[in-house]
Parts: C-alpha cells; structure tokens; sequence
C-alpha cells in the first residue's frame, strides 16, 4: 500500500500543471503516513510543461492595468506562485523523514489548498481569454527549495516564514490594484487565498519552533543566521502585521522587521 508520503511523489512529478492540482486534490489524507521511509525523487526536480517560460524576475516587465493583458499578467503571475506552492509543500511531505505524523497532514492539507487556489486563478485566468503558461514567469521560489533541501529546518525557516509570509504583505496592495480596475472576482479568489495562506504561515511558525527547540536553538537569532547563510531576499515594508499576527509571529519577530 502507498503511504501518504510516497503518494506525494505522484503529483510532485506531473507536468501538466492543471493535472497537478487535480492530482493533488485526490490525494488520500487517510493513508498511512509512512514518516520514517527514505524516498528518492523521479527526477532532479518537480515537473514542469514547457510553458511558462522561466526567466529572471529582473526580465518581467508589468503591463498597464487599464489593459486586459495587465490585468491577466498579474492573476498569472499569482498562479505561477501558487503551483510552485504545491510542489514546495509536496516536496517537504516526501524529502524529509522523520516527523510526526502530524508534520506530514499538514503539509498535504496545505499542498491541496494550494491546488485549489492555482485552480481558482487559472480558471478566472480562462474566463479573461488567456491561461496559464500564456506569459513568462520566474523561478525564485523553486530556486529557494532547492538552496534549503538539504536541511529541513532551513526550509521551513524561509519559505513559509519568509517567501509565503511576503505573500502576506504584498496581498492588500496586489487586491486593491485588481479591484480598482473593475475585477472583483479577482479580488475575492484573493482574499480566500490570504485567509488559507495565514494557517500555512503559521504552520511554518509551529514547526520552525518545533525544530528549532528539538536542536536547543533561539527561533528569533537563529532565523536571522537562516537568513544570511541562505542568501534569502529581504524584507521590506509595508508588512501586513494583523495578518502576521494570525500566523503567529511573535512581537519580538515583528519588532525585529522594523
């Protein structure tokens, strides 16, 4: 029988974006976790369709959002964020051994509304006349996991705590610009993604703790070294700190952005 963790590989692997999601929705929280298996990847890396192109984020130019095209660049640009989400939380469910069971759930409950909200963009992306894979896009997020595989709490230290909690700053703003310009529905996929992704958030801040206590380490100081030695993009204002306080930053973590 497949154990939750080996399943995680099957969708980890799929190229085709929407069978992805659709993959990772049928998964079956049920199966046994499998937590001390050692698993090795198909592949050096999650699978991708030849669409989007990946360039540098510097390569990314923005389009005015009085235009269809503007407005349909940023819905992708989130969506692309979004399907890098789901293989980042697939890929914490089977690369790291030896966790509480409790670890794994939560990562593939977190990868499975991940696909649903790749799935939420990609079909308001196919009711404006375009669809995913129809603009360029970068690959920063992914460049991340693969600096972090090598140690699980270096992982969990930047990309829920770091790259997703930017996600939670940058949420407000990317809203308001949709539904300035008159896409409302936009505007409510995003606010169901802000609400899921402060409980990934802080899923990140309860097993960054929990690694950092099980190795005698200080969460606040050894974030900052996490920070350094990884090379992770820094953060700058504005911070949506109501929403950080819901993911359960300490004050100490908020003071020290400041």
């Amino acid at each position: 029988m497949h154990s939750l963790r080996t399943a995680a590989l099957g969708p980890w692997a799929q190229t085709d974006p929407v069978l992805k999601a659709q993959t990772t929705l049928s998964l079956d929280l049920s199966l046994p976790v499998g937590a001390s298996e050692i698993l090795q990847a198909p592949g050096l890396g999650p699978g991708r369709a030849a669409k989007p192109v990946l360039v540098p984020h510097t390569q990314l130019k923005a389009k005015s959002m009085a235009t269809p095209e503007g407005r349909a660049m940023l819905v992708h640009a989130i969506a692309h964020i979004e399907l890098n989400a789901i293989d980042l939380a697939l890929d914490v469910v089977w690369r790291f051994a030896g966790m509480p069971n409790a670890f794994y759930t939560d990562w593939m409950r977190i990868a499975q509304e991940e696909a649903r909200h790749f799935t939420l963009l990609r079909n308001h992306l196919v009711g404006m006349g375009f669809d995913y894979g129809d603009f360029p896009a970068h690959n920063t997020l992914w460049d991340m996991a693969e600096r972090t595989q090598g140690d699980l709490l270096a992982r969990i230290g930047i990309v829920p705590r770091t790259m997703e909690a930017r996600g939670l700053d940058a949420s407000p703003g990317v809203k308001n610009k949709l539904v300035s310009v008159g896409d409302h529905r936009a505007g409510e996929i995003l606010d169901i993604i802000l609400q899921e992704e402060i409980g990934h958030v802080a899923a990140g801040n309860r097993w960054y703790r929990y690694l950092c206590a099980q190795r005698g380490l200080d969460p606040v100081r050894n974030y900052a070294e996490l920070i350094a030695q990884y090379d992770a993009p820094k953060l700058r204002p504005p911070y949506n700190m109501a929403a950080r306080r819901l993911a359960g930053f300490e004050e100490a973590e908020l003071a020290a952005l400041s």
